[in-house]
């Protein structure tokens, strides 16, 4: 079965934007994502109930309500959509969470940016690079926000992997950012990259991210444990961009 039942009915929305906070490596994804949601207290929309999600309810600090581990916020104002994901999908589910994203997206006109980290071993006082693919007539906009193309040939596998290659089979209009990770720990810094040179220009939006760099180390020790359980599944299921000649 695949469902994705929208709960906030009053909320109307015009060809938007959505951006995805699958976790993956360096947590960046779900990090730049949960920071989008709560900058702009976003409301939650839809619950995602795709095969392959694991059956498990979320509760919250607070609140008596249940939720579902992966659903949708939305922010009316903005045309903004983030998918938010508290549970990691399976590289076995991926294909059928894939193809149930991407139907819902086609039939909503959303245009999706795909957020992933690249390996990379962290330099003092240098910048992680951001790097953008796309699909269907979207490069465009990579060009127009000086949004580098990647520098060698590459994979990005899991989730975000399978997502970004149904947009390509079905020529969906989607955006793959890959920014440079920590390999090892969540990278609040890669995430803030991931919103400030590439969310922002392409959706339009103005978060601030100066909490990403004032309270790294807390945000680092409260997604540690989320981390530790992703190291957990095999490799591959967790979506990150990887040179190909890693796989050589």
């Amino acid at each position: 079965m695949t469902n994705i039942a929208v709960v906030a009915d009053d909320i109307e929305l015009d060809e938007p934007t959505l951006v995805e906070g699958l976790p993956g490596l360096g947590l960046v994804g779900k990090i730049a994502t949960d920071h989008l949601i709560e900058q702009f207290d976003m409301t939650y929309y839809a619950a995602v109930d795709c095969d392959g999600i694991p059956q498990i309810a979320i509760y919250e600090d607070g609140k008596p309500d249940l939720l579902p581990p992966v659903r949708i916020y939305a922010d009316e104002e903005r045309d903004l959509l983030a998918l938010r994901s508290d549970v990691p999908i399976s590289a076995d589910a991926a294909p059928e969470f894939a193809d149930c994203v991407t139907g819902w997206m086609e039939s909503n006109d959303v245009t999706p940016l795909y957020l992933s980290g690249l390996p990379q071993q962290k330099q003092p006082g240098k910048v992680p690079e951001l790097y953008g693919t796309a699909t269907g007539d979207m490069a465009q906009l990579l060009e127009e926000y000086d949004i580098g193309f990647p520098t060698e040939m590459g994979a990005i596998s899991g989730p975000t992997g399978a997502l970004l290659h149904r947009a390509s089979r079905r020529g969906v209009d989607a955006i793959g950012l890959i920014v440079e990770s920590d390999p090892q720990f969540p990278d609040p810094e890669a995430a803030r990259v991931l919103l400030e040179k590439g969310v922002d220009p392409i959706a339009g939006t103005e978060v601030n991210t100066e909490e990403l760099v004032e309270s790294a180390e807390e945000i680092r020790e409260q997604k540690e444990q989320f981390a530790q359980r992703m190291q957990q599944t095999e490799e591959a299921e967790s979506s990150q961009a990887q040179p190909l000649r890693m796989f050589q």
